[in-house]
């Protein structure tokens, strides 16, 4: 192995976490969650569908991930 290649699995290893977390924080900014995990007002109403949207929301975020590594 040269330095070349060394360094670029570095640089994806890192890429691969920031676009991940990013990734994380716009699903969590989608689904209304504030920074300590409640729920928006108007999620209050309902609780049941709130989250279930969520959930489903996060695993198809999930799934797209995995499919882009094919």
């Amino acid at each position: 192995m040269n330095a070349n290649t060394i360094i670029n699995m570095i640089v994806r290893i890192i890429m691969r976490k920031a676009i991940n977390g990013g990734v994380n924080a716009g699903i969590n900014a989608f689904s209304k969650k504030d920074s300590a995990g409640r729920a928006a007002p108007q999620d209050q109403r309902n609780d049941e569908a709130p989250k279930h949207d969520a959930q489903q929301t996060r695993r198809a975020a999930r799934m797209a991930r995995r499919m882009t590594r094919f």
